[in-house]
C-alpha cells in the first residue's frame, strides 16, 4: 500500500473541489469527490501525456543518481508536501531536494527548482504567492516570482537556524509570522522583517524534548506535535512578555510520535483538533477559551 504524506485541497472554486495527494513513490495523485462519501482516481502526476511529450528532447532529462537520468518534472524520491500558491499554481516539494511547480488546468509541471542540499520536508505560502520550504539541509528558504519564474528571494538568519533539520512550517493566520519545527526539538517563530521581504527571528518556543513533526496554527494558538509522543498547545500573549508565547497544555498519551494534525473553528463549537489515538481511532481535542476537552471519535466506513 502506498503511503500518503499529506492531502491538500484547494479552495471550492479553483479545480472544482479536486484533492491533490503526495505519496511515498514519488508521485502526487488527483482525486475528484463524486459524492459525500466517494472519491475518485482523476491521474497522477507526472501525467503520461507530459512525460511522452517530454521524452523526446534529450535536453529534458536531468542527472539524478551517479549514472541514472529523469525526465526534470519528475520527483525521483517521496514527495513529502504540497501547497497551493493560487487557483492556477501549485507546488510540491520532496526528498529529491526540488521544488516543483505545477498548473492546475492540465496538471502540467513548469518549473523544477533544485531548492536545497538535503530532502525537503514541508512547504508553506502566503497570500501575496511567496514560498517557503523547510530542509533537512536546516534551512528555510523563501521564493517569489521574479519576470514570471520562481526564483529564490533570501534564506532565513543562518546564524538562528535550527540546529537540525527543518521538519514542519506554518504561517499564522494573518501570514505576519512563520513557524518552523526542526529535530532539535525547538519551534522558532519568524516575524516580518521591517521594509524588507524578510524574516527575522522573535522567538524560540522549547518544551519538546524529541523532533517536532507538525505544526498547525489557527486562531490565536500554535498546535506542536512531536517524536516526544506529546502536542503542545501554544497561546500568544504572557504575562510580562507582550505579544509573546507561552504553553497552555501538554497533552500526552499518544502510542506513536504525533505526524499529523488537523483543526477547524466555529463560532459555537471553539478549536477542535483532530489527531490520530490509540487503536485506529481519532483524537478530538476541543478548545473553547480556556477551556480544553478531550475524547476519542471512532472511525465508521
Amino acid at each position: 500500500m502506498r503511503n500518503i504524506f499529506n492531502l491538500t485541497q484547494p479552495t471550492p472554486s479553483s479545480t472544482n473541489g479536486n484533492i491533490y495527494t503526495a505519496h511515498h513513490d514519488n508521485k502526487i495523485r488527483v482525486w475528484i469527490i463524486i459524492n459525500d462519501k466517494q472519491h475518485k482516481h482523476i491521474t497522477t502526476l507526472p501525467t503520461l501525456e507530459d512525460k511522452l511529450l517530454r521524452s523526446v528532447s534529450p535536453k529534458n532529462y536531468v542527472n539524478v543518481r551517479r549514472h541514472k537520468r529523469k525526465l526534470w518534472i519528475q520527483h525521483y524520491d517521496a514527495v513529502s508536501a504540497l501547497a497551493f500558491i493560487t487557483d492556477e499554481l501549485f507546488c510540491s516539494v520532496s526528498w529529491d531536494k526540488c521544488l516543483k511547480i505545477w498548473r492546475t488546468s492540465d496538471f502540467r509541471c513548469v518549473q523544477s527548482i533544485q531548492a536545497h542540499d538535503d530532502a525537503i520536508n514541508d512547504v508553506v505560502v502566503s497570500a501575496n504567492g511567496t514560498i517557503f520550504t523547510g530542509s533537512a539541509d536546516c534551512k528555510i528558504k523563501m521564493w517569489g516570482k521574479v519576470y514570471g519564474k520562481y526564483e529564490l528571494i533570501a534564506t532565513l538568519d543562518n546564524n538562528n537556524k535550527h540546529k537540525s533539520g527543518v521538519n514542519a512550517l506554518v504561517l499564522n493566520d494573518d501570514g505576519l509570522l512563520l513557524f518552523s519545527g526542526g529535530s532539535d526539538g525547538a519551534v522558532l517563530v519568524w516575524g516580518k522583517e521591517h521594509g524588507s521581504n524578510g524574516r527575522v527571528l522573535t522567538e524560540v518556543l522549547r518544551g519538546h524534548c524529541k523532533a517536532v513533526l507538525c505544526l498547525i496554527s489557527v486562531c490565536d494558538l500554535l498546535l506542536s506535535g512531536s517524536a516526544d509522543r506529546t502536542v503542545r498547545i501554544w497561546r500568544r500573549g504572557c504575562e510580562g512578555k507582550l505579544g509573546g508565547f507561552y504553553c497552555l497544555k501538554v497533552l500526552g498519551g499518544y502510542e506513536r510520535p504525533v505526524r499529523s494534525l488537523v483543526a477547524d473553528y466555529d463560532c459555537k463549537s471553539g478549536i477542535r483538533v483532530f489527531s490520530e489515538g490509540p487503536n485506529g481511532v481519532i483524537r478530538l481535542i476541543t478548545i473553547k477559551g480556556l477551556n480544553i476537552s478531550d475524547s476519542m471519535l471512532i472511525l465508521v466506513s
